[in-house]
């Protein structure tokens, strides 16, 4: 499990390293759905817990980003 958790962080780093040419909502897609992932990964769920954690984080992340973009 520590393995896992220490390469969601390096490749979370690595993903938000690489978001200078972003939108606001995109930067918050890709944090919210490293997030869900992670948290997905960390609470021991099954694949498809885990895939869908990272794809509804994604989703709200791309919200949120659009609304603190807009301000």
């Amino acid at each position: 499990m520590t393995k896992t958790m220490a390469l969601v962080m390096v490749l979370a780093a690595g993903l938000l390293g690489g978001c200078q040419n972003m939108s606001p909502g995109e930067k918050g897609a890709v944090t919210g759905a490293a997030l869900g992932t992670g948290i997905g990964l960390v609470s021991g769920g099954s694949f498809g817990t885990v895939v869908g954690a990272g794809l509804i984080g994604g989703a709200a992340g791309y919200i949120a980003g659009n609304v603190i973009g807009n301000k």
